[in-house]
């Protein structure tokens, strides 16, 4: 069970080659227990590499914390990239996984997460051992233990803030559960004193390589105004998670392979599923070399590709539809503007800046502001109607049923709101323009499960090789029809 740890039959040499080079490529993809002294570290740690004979390796940092391992102080395993490995094979479990992480536990109980995914509770416990080993309680124990070392030692909240921003309901649970689980107090992990601050500060890792210049210029392309700024090193925006609000800023530090993390939360319970969403929105997760070694039949067909192209997502899927909507057969710097007005008039303000409008706001307005086909604009409130509903977040493929909306929105939405990997936009104009532009023939299905890392190539190939004189015609900024 990939609890246990990985046995010589089923973990190749490389993995000792890994640890000993400390190849960041491999951070977060396994970690390393060492018996002599029962501490489990990232593969990248600076300490002295242990003997051979006392290393265990183990494909997550919860899976070596359940094996009664505590994490390094020094390399922060809890810090570590995630690995899809650990993930296990199963869709349901899958799925069960992410919720958990957005704090499906902590909201409600394991009966109500074993109905949201339409299954038994025994059945879900059924999975959880046999794909993980480890009960699904059990495992969001130990990932609110992972966060608040996290907590404990980058930032400065007081322990009773990471105490609630970690899910315990209680400081004694809390100090019980480190002391147990993690072998340490909360003030032994810190050991710093520091002058408490409401602020968060957390480092966000990922493994290399990270092509952070398209990204940033992705996103700075589409960027609006009050809802998000960005730099040379940096990006931050606004956002609402449920009844949640805040701001972050993101400052790459590519010599650390990591971003540098601000965040300002109302909530602090809502801590944890805002970090994995951040992550998400940056691509910070994926392995990235071993999805251009499955691409490399079809990158090679491409003039050029950039090599660590990550995908940029927005914060839900409800602003990826409505992006989408905007952007409608018109130029995406009409589509910038609309979705500018649709800001400034709509987005509550916060902290001198302004949120996303809710999807209640935008049912509400009659919209008049916006200069589109009233149609479009029937379009928009119909939309935002339905997204007042949460299982619409879920349930992507059934906004085609409504007026106006056809298959390209939805998976607009899905790749960007969702980061869903394997979305193929055959129908985009800026994919038509790159394979037609450097006459590409290949079976876009043979790209699967990566197919949104191959689209985003030719929208990034497209702009590389548009005139300057046009801009408009480039891929990263094309105008991405809707075909209904």
């Amino acid at each position: 069970m990939p609890c246990q740890p990985l046995t010589a039959e089923i973990t190749p040499d490389i993995y000792q080659r890994a640890r000993l080079s400390r190849d960041a490529r491999f951070d977060g993809r396994f970690f390393v227990a060492v018996t002599s002294t029962g501490i489990f570290c990232r593969n990248i740690c600076p300490a002295p590499a242990p003997k051979e004979q006392n290393v265990q390796y183990y494909p997550s940092a919860v899976s070596a914390l359940a094996a009664g391992f505590r994490p390094c102080l020094r390399c922060r395993p809890d810090s570590a990239p995630g690995s899809p490995a650990w993930r296990g094979t199963d869709a349901t479990v899958k799925r069960a996984l992410s919720l958990i992480e957005q704090g499906a536990l902590q909201q409600a109980g394991l009966p109500q997460l074993a109905a949201r995914l339409g299954v038994s509770e025994r059945y879900l416990r059924q999975l959880f051992s046999a794909e993980l080993g480890i009960a699904p309680k059990r495992y969001a124990l130990l990932q609110q233990l992972l966060l608040a070392k996290q907590l404990l030692q980058s930032s400065a909240l007081p322990i009773s803030s990471v105490a609630l921003a970690s899910g315990f309901q209680s400081i004694r649970s809390f100090n019980a559960q480190c002391k147990t689980v993690l072998k340490l107090t909360p003030g032994e992990i810190r050991k710093r004193q520091q002058a408490p601050s409401s602020a968060i500060e957390l480092y966000l890792c990922y493994r290399p390589p990270y092509a952070w210049q398209p990204l940033r210029d992705f996103l700075r392309q589409r960027q609006i105004p009050e809802l998000e700024w960005s730099g040379e090193d940096y990006y931050g925006r606004t956002f609402r998670y449920q009844q949640a609000v805040g701001t972050f800023t993101l400052y790459h530090q590519p010599q650390q392979y990591r971003f540098r993390l601000e965040l300002q939360l109302d909530k602090l319970a809502m801590l944890q599923p805002v970090l994995q969403n951040i992550r998400r929105i940056f691509d910070l997760d994926v392995d990235i070399t071993q999805v251009e070694q499955d691409l490399a039949p079809q990158l090679a067909q491409l003039s050029s590709t950039v090599t660590g192209l990550r995908l940029p997502g927005l914060w839900d899927p409800f602003e990826a539809g409505v992006r989408a909507i905007l952007g409608q057969q018109v130029t995406v710097r009409a589509a910038h503007q609309l979705v500018q007005q649709l800001v400034q008039q709509l987005g509550d303000q916060v902290a001198g800046q302004r949120l996303f409008p809710t999807p209640q706001a935008i049912a509400d307005s009659e919209l008049t502001f916006l200069k589109m086909p009233q149609a479009r604009r029937d379009t928009l409130r119909g939309f935002s109607r339905h997204m007042q509903h949460s299982k619409a977040l879920e349930d992507i493929s059934a906004w085609q049923a409504l007026k106006g909306i056809g298959p390209w929105t939805c998976q607009y939405a899905r790749m960007r709101g969702l980061s869903d990997p394997d979305i193929w936009l055959a129908g985009d104009a800026g994919v038509k323009n790159a394979l037609k532009h450097g006459a590409i023939s290949f079976s876009a299905e043979a790209g699967r499960p990566w197919r949104s890392y191959l689209t985003l190539q030719l929208w990034q190939l497209l702009a590389a090789t548009a005139k300057p004189t046009a801009p408009q015609t480039s891929a990263a900024q094309s105008n991405l029809l809707e075909n209904h």
